[in-house]
């Protein structure tokens, strides 16, 4: 495991809050771990989104997974939830 990523155990913990795709065209979504881990990243070392490490993919669809959960409310629901569990 590296740096500013999710163990197993902690992903077992956010992954329900995590909405799965419905589309049933165009190309596949991003493995929704992955693209958490890069929103990590940024957030845990304050760097840009252009320095994001080439192992968690493109810095736009990065940022793009970040501003759609956060407009859904996904984030404020983990840690909501994660809040009362620990």
């Amino acid at each position: 495991m590296k740096r500013h990523e999710l163990t197993d155990e902690q992903w077992e913990r956010v992954a329900p809050f995590i909405p799965h795709s419905t589309a049933r065209t165009g190309r596949p979504s991003k493995d929704p771990r992955l693209m958490l881990n890069g929103i990590l990243w940024i957030l845990g070392t304050g760097a840009a989104w252009r320095d994001l490490p080439e192992r968690f993919g493109s810095c736009k669809t990065v940022h793009r997974y970040f501003s759609r959960w956060q407009r859904r409310g996904v984030f404020a629901a983990m840690i909501e939830a994660l809040q009362i569990k620990l």
